[in-house]
């Protein structure tokens, strides 16, 4: 082959032969900082040989990464470098990890501006989807640091600040705003991470990559989910028979179409507050309560029997004298699992006494993780939030409005949840009404199953939608992919774009 034919770049493993090029590489980028020891460069090749990579250059080694395997949710917090390598250069290794933590990155001077360091995270990321790893960590350096010129009071800017002078554009950091480039998000700046690091004034920024391809190892959890919503009539019925057969038949219409999840919606079992003794409306909703283990049992079976995840709606339940609105969750493999309703409509609270609940749930069912909000739990932006943090994909909102305007109302804050934490809420709200019943004569609804407001998904962010106070089904399939990929790649990250380094949202008592 010709010398013009031959190539001249290439990118390849590491090996403990290349422990004296690495050094190379390592002063000429980071004078200061104590270069990887002979015994640590072959620990490193031993425990994860697919971490370390080079870049040659007409032969010669010009480019050099490091990287190993973490359990990411343990690292999310502040930490430091030598947490992270310790003595022996990476004893935080875990072959089980899933997450990428990139630990060491240099390219030589004389090969700035060859794309050297784009290639290394080209091949992270390909690693990481080969792997099916969740999402990489970096923490990046903040060399343009020590060359900003000092406070007021004379003291050296903090790295918070220059973090956001960078991100505004009124400076640029070569490292940072590279880094940024590449699809990173920050999540926190480590203070007095590698003290060593002088230009940085030792600190860095923790940021992450997330895998859009990257899917949980659990073979239960499926890329697609089927789930359907009814718009159920409410309608006079004359025993719990009658009661049972109407919801019977919607498990059954749910099953032909082989949805994984069903939901109908709140106040479900109002429908049999006729067939209590006549009494004032505080007591007649309280008489609900001796459906309750025959409610169970019936969606209980529905459940199992048509193999369909159900959320049946909400029912009223006195527990030590006190009455609560619950919706319940019944897996098909036979369990129960409970959501209380958590903040009480002015209404609810002065006719019938319902108290709220204190917790919010985020279930694990066979489709991945879940949560609900009933009603008008959906108008409290946070709890949105606390279910995304806890890995809820879907958000259920089975809901009950007498008119448009609740409708509305249930109707815009559900979708704005769904846009602001990129994920889906279906929601399954009650027609038609039972006469001379107070808070039952009539009902709103548009039962609808929603998405973010983006590219990969419908133009209005509406899977599926049904009429007016029409009695009918709506059902649609969630791709879990286009969640991953919306929201690194999407035309706004909602999630990923949050202010942490302003504000947070915590649940208390956790």
């Amino acid at each position: 082959m010709s010398e013009a034919h031959e190539i001249r770049l290439t990118l390849r493993p590491l090996t403990p032969d290349d422990h004296a090029a690495v050094t190379e590489v390592q002063r000429a980028c980071f004078p200061g900082v104590q270069p990887w020891g002979k015994a640590q460069f072959a620990r490193q090749i031993e425990l994860f040989p697919e971490g370390q990579i080079g870049i040659e250059l007409d032969g010669r080694l010009m480019a050099t990464s490091s990287a190993m395997l973490v359990s990411g949710d343990d690292w999310e917090a502040a930490h430091v470098y030598q947490e992270v390598s310790g003595p022996g250069g990476m004893d935080a290794h875990e072959p089980e990890g899933d997450t990428l933590y990139g630990i060491d990155l240099a390219v030589h001077p004389e090969a700035r501006g060859l794309r050297m360091a784009r290639r290394i995270y080209e091949y992270r990321k390909l690693l990481m989807e080969r792997w099916n790893l969740r999402r990489m960590f970096i923490a990046g350096r903040i060399p343009g640091l020590s060359a900003q010129p000092a406070e007021p009071d004379g003291g050296p800017l903090s790295p918070e600040a220059y973090v956001r002078k960078v991100l505004s554009k009124r400076t640029a950091d070569s490292t940072l705003n590279a880094q940024l480039a590449q699809g990173f998000y920050i999540r926190r700046v480590l203070r007095d991470y590698l003290p060593s690091d002088h230009e940085s004034h030792g600190h860095a920024v923790l940021m992450e990559w997330i895998n859009p391809e990257w899917m949980p190892d659990d073979p239960k959890v499926r890329a697609v989910v089927r789930v359907a919503a009814v718009q159920y009539r409410m309608r006079p019925v004359t025993s719990f028979e009658q009661f049972a057969d109407q919801c019977a038949y919607y498990a059954d219409l749910a099953s032909d179409f082989r949805s994984d999840f069903l939901l109908f919606p709140e106040l479900l079992t109002n429908q049999l507050i006729p067939l209590g003794e006549v009494a004032r409306p505080a007591l007649r909703v309280r008489g609900l309560n001796q459906y309750t283990d025959r409610y169970v049992e019936l969606f209980r079976g529905l459940a199992i029997k048509h193999n369909v995840n159900i959320i049946g709606g909400t029912h009223l339940v006195v527990e030590n004298d006190v009455l609560y609105n619950v919706a319940y969750l019944f897996h098909r493999d036979g369990h129960v699992d409970r959501q209380y309703k958590l903040h009480i409509t002015p209404s609810e609270a002065r006719w019938w006494g319902v108290a709220p609940g204190d917790k919010l749930e985020v279930f694990d069912t066979d489709c991945g993780r879940i949560a609900i909000n009933i009603c008008y739990d959906v108008e409290f932006p946070e709890l949105a939030r606390v279910a995304k943090a806890k890995g809820a994909n879907v958000l259920f909102v089975p809901y009950n409005t007498d008119m448009r305007s609740g409708h509305i109302r249930v109707r815009t804050c559900a979708h704005a949840r769904c846009i602001e934490n990129g994920m889906y809420v279906v929601l399954s709200g009650m027609c038609g009404g039972l006469p001379s019943i107070d808070w039952a004569e009539m009902h709103y609804a548009r039962s609808a199953i929603l998405t973010p407001s983006d590219i990969p998904f419908p133009s209005d962010g509406i899977g599926a939608e049904a009429e007016d106070n029409n009695e009918a089904m709506i059902v649609h399939d969630l791709d879990y992919t286009l969640l991953r990929r919306a929201m690194r790649q999407g035309a706004v990250r909602p999630w990923l774009d949050r202010r942490s380094d302003l504000y947070e949202v915590t649940w208390k008592g956790e």
